[in-house]
């Protein structure tokens, strides 16, 4: 099968049954037995038509004789697929994108007219490339939802709305964590390379690396090995704002899956001490028993556990407390660009949870130990506001300075919103709580 089919599979699991891409890009990528290259244009092209559908859809409307609500849904797919690549890949041929999208349609089309429509429009797409009426709101320009973007503009600083929107439409990098138990940055960027995988160090993310020209990471050997892990830093520099020691230390993870956090802590405690890794689904459980496995840490113990339902025997157990809770998302709409399109009203309800795992992990934490609380959002609701609910409760912790990279404005708030467009991680927030002695 090819990539290009692949790819619209993907864009049909998205719109017809709701399937995260990401998920359903693995899983047909897969079944397709696609190999690296054509798992990346696969890729990209079904990231790139779901980070870019409103701007599609605004050049459809100067491109269509009849009117966009009236075309089928899978001529919408591979038109959309279509001119992605006409007009946002300049290392695809103009003959190929036409001529791929008509034998789409003659293969996926119920409609014998279909590929003839398919076959009109995108060839009226290469004539008009230039004369074109540009899209100028954000909405059409970067494919936001009008409803997030107003949504985004009332939570995020002054000048900081626009550079997100265009972090979010960018090509995700990946991003690993070197396992300094086993190797070290050098050598794994040398193994990396002869590997044929491109690898650099990150901008200020001590042991990470950005690679590119991947394929599938876990056929290569340096990843079987454990070498590394995949992390974005923004996650990892979480987990090291908990500030752990390399000691006999017990730590929780309460929503843990698919495990990073627990690996960074792991590491960082020099695989010293005892790490519990929970999440409420049985088969994320086994997706972390089985990372800890590749990686060695074997101070990892995943657990089955509801983060919001008390355990008795943790009661004041833990020397640290990391709750990277359930959150809307917003700040890894790069890494998973559906989630732009998902329904907003339904993540009204998230700080009511947030706040509930939050109180109930607290009661786990030592009397001078730590609770780390973070999302991936950069809703104020999601964070600043469940902070400060969760303090009027409970005053006996009390928010402590971040210990920072150099490359951060030294904080004394114990609070960081990491926002995608300014430091090369994802979003995120940060809150580092310590409890009273």
């Amino acid at each position: 099968m090819s990539p290009r089919e692949t790819a619209l599979h993907g864009l049909m699991a998205c719109r017809k049954d709701g399937a995260w891409a990401n998920a359903a890009l693995k899983t047909y990528i897969r079944r397709d037995r696609l190999d690296g290259r054509d798992a990346a244009l696969a890729t990209r092209l079904c990231y790139g038509v779901l980070q870019n559908r409103n701007k599609l859809d605004f050049y459809l409307k100067q491109l269509l004789t009849g009117k966009l609500k009236d075309l089928h849904p899978v001529a919408r797919d591979i038109l959309h697929m279509g001119l992605y690549q006409l007009y946002e890949m300049d290392k695809i041929p103009d003959s190929a994108a036409v001529n791929e999208s008509v034998a789409l349609a003659k293969k996926y089309c119920a409609n014998p007219r279909a590929a003839a429509l398919v076959n009109g429009v995108l060839r009226s797409a290469v004539r008009n490339r230039e004369t074109l009426e540009q899209p100028v709101s954000y909405a059409d320009r970067y494919s936001h939802p009008e409803e997030l973007i107003t949504l985004l503009k009332q939570n995020l600083p002054k000048g900081k709305l626009e550079p997100m929107l265009i972090a979010d439409n960018a090509a995700p990098q990946t991003m690993v964590q070197v396992n300094t138990l086993r190797t070290d940055g050098e050598s794994l960027l040398r193994r990396l390379e002869g590997e044929g995988v491109s690898a650099r160090p990150h901008g200020w993310m001590a042991d990470c690396l950005v690679l590119s020209g991947t394929g599938s990471l876990e056929q290569l050997p340096s990843f079987r090995e454990g070498l590394y892990y995949v992390q974005d830093p923004a996650a990892k520099l979480s987990v090291l704002c908990a500030g752990l020691p390399r000691q006999e230390l017990r730590v929780l993870d309460c929503c843990s899956a698919p495990g990073g956090k627990s690996f960074a802590a792991a590491i960082a405690m020099g695989g010293k001490g005892q790490i519990l890794s929970c999440d409420i689904h049985p088969h994320k459980t086994e997706l972390i028993q089985k990372g800890a496995a590749r990686l060695g840490l074997n101070n990892i113990t995943a657990r089955l556990q509801d983060a919001s339902v008390r355990v008795a025997d943790w009661a004041e157990a833990m020397d640290a407390v990391i709750a990277d809770v359930p959150c809307s998302g917003l700040g890894i709409i790069r890494k998973k660009p559906d989630i732009r399109y998902k329904d907003l009203e339904a993540m009204k309800d998230l700080p009511a949870l947030q706040l509930a795992i939050l109180e109930n992990q607290a009661g786990y934490v030592k009397p001078g130990g730590v609770l780390l609380y973070s999302t991936c959002t950069v809703l104020k609701r999601e964070n600043q506001d469940v902070v400060a609910a969760f303090l009027e409760k409970r005053r006996d912790f009390v928010p402590e300075p971040l210990p920072l990279p150099p490359v951060f404005p030294k904080n004394e708030m114990g609070m960081l919103t990491l926002i995608p467009g300014e430091y090369d991680t994802d979003g995120f927030f940060i809150c580092r709580l310590r409890r009273k002695l």
